[in-house]
């Protein structure tokens, strides 16, 4: 815990860094085969819609008070979907309250439905007064997806407002309704590849989920217009500066999704092995994934789409460029220093030694000031004589004399 603690204060500060948004096509890339993974299950198995959107046959079996156990659902379960009748192989069986068990198959003719009606009586030890059956129609079912749909739509306009009026850039709201709508449609694929039933739970828990995916999106977009508030005068580009942001808000992100997501498995390890069937594994389906889709969309994908969509823009791209030139010269500060050749024009040698009584030569600086030749206390210095130095014949040069040592005075 204490190293992931220290990472986390050093994702915040910047001391690491994960390259989130300089990766963006590998994580495009990796959510592509997921969806293309997602509609092709859609297209070749299709969805599993309960019997509330494609019409069916419910029993109702009325017990004494404490008998509609779930040993006794199971029972029923088992006895049903060993009938042998493709209708009732994948049978829906619930408690309600104390005293009643439904049971749920979809369109069975007359046969069909006195063979189940026998099996239910002779499985719980019920009379045929204590059964009673209802036909559904696939009209409730059909109401409850088409109000779903226009709910969807009247969310995700009210998602784009929202999102343009608080950040004040329309950039975000496209990449945070990109995010949404590859959460919701790995969603859905999951139900199609896994066969778990649709059912009104299923749409209560998939409308859930985009509010969830939201708000961990909106949480990096508030960082990300923080880091990137004043960015003329920062040292960042707005790539770089996104990238701290899903940096700093990445711990967060991690322990809410592991803080949701724990409670969620448990009540679809519930409902999926215990139970069997029932709203509740089909809420807790929608709710798992769409939390971890959630979760890796806002890290993954509308983050670095947001940079992607953003480094187009004219004043972002200017901006890069002053940095780039403005850390090369950090990196070598002689990179912009000429190299002497021979043909260099008069005064631009930088060694060059003036002479007496010449003309000053031109340069391109104007006005240039003459080096002086005196030492200046730096550098090599010329010792002073320490005796007299009288001329000499030697080598044809002037040479420096010393007396003896017995001759020179006491110092």
């Amino acid at each position: 815990m204490g190293k992931f603690s220290r990472l986390g204060n050093d994702l915040y500060s910047g001391r690491r860094s994960i390259d989130f948004v300089g990766r963006r096509h590998l994580w495009y890339a990796i959510s592509g085969v997921i969806i293309i993974a997602a509609v092709l299950g859609l297209w070749f198995r299709g969805l599993n819609f309960g019997i509330e959107f494609v019409g069916g046959a419910e029993y109702t079996v009325t017990m004494p008070s404490g008998q509609a156990t779930q040993a006794n659902a199971d029972k029923l379960r088992t006895a049903v979907a060993d009938t042998g009748i493709p209708a009732a192989k994948q049978v829906v069986v619930t408690t309600a309250g104390t005293n009643s068990i439904l049971v749920q198959t979809e369109p069975l003719n007359p046969t069909e439905s006195n063979t189940i009606s026998a099996t239910i009586e002779q499985t719980v030890g019920v009379t045929k007064a204590q059964l009673s059956i209802d036909e559904i129609g696939p009209s409730w079912g059909k109401e409850v997806a088409k109000r779903s749909i226009t709910g969807l739509f009247v969310f995700l306009i009210l998602v784009v407002l929202f999102i343009w009026a608080y950040f004040r850039q329309w950039k975000m709201s496209f990449a945070a309704i990109v995010a949404l709508i590859h959460d919701l449609v790995i969603t859905v694929g999951i139900y199609a590849l896994s066969g778990f039933e649709v059912t009104p739970a299923t749409v209560t828990g998939v409308l859930t989920i985009l509010g969830f995916s939201l708000y961990d999106t909106v949480v990096v977009f508030d960082k990300v217009r923080e880091n990137t508030k004043n960015l003329k005068a920062s040292h960042q580009t707005y790539a770089e500066a996104a990238n701290l942001a899903v940096n700093q808000t990445l711990v967060r992100s991690i322990n809410t999704s592991i803080v949701a997501l724990i409670p969620v498995g448990a009540i679809l390890y519930v409902g999926a092995v215990q139970l069997g069937s029932g709203p509740l594994k089909d809420l807790a389906l929608a709710l798992f994934v769409g939390m971890a889709a959630g979760a890796y969309s806002s890290i993954f994908i509308a983050t670095p789409m947001l940079a992607h969509m953003k480094s187009r823009e004219a004043g972002v791209q200017e901006h890069e460029k002053r940095l780039k030139v403005r850390r090369r010269h950090e990196a070598d500060r002689y990179a912009s220093v000429p190299t002497f050749t021979d043909d260099m024009a008069v005064g631009t040698d930088p060694d060059a030694v003036p002479v007496a009584g010449a003309p000053a030569a031109a340069t391109s600086g104007g006005n240039r000031p003459t080096p002086s030749t005196e030492a200046l206390g730096r550098g090599r210095v010329v010792p002073p004589a320490r005796g007299p130095v009288r001329p000499s014949g030697a080598s044809g040069r002037v040479q420096p004399t010393r007396q003896a040592k017995s001759k020179r005075g006491k110092k």
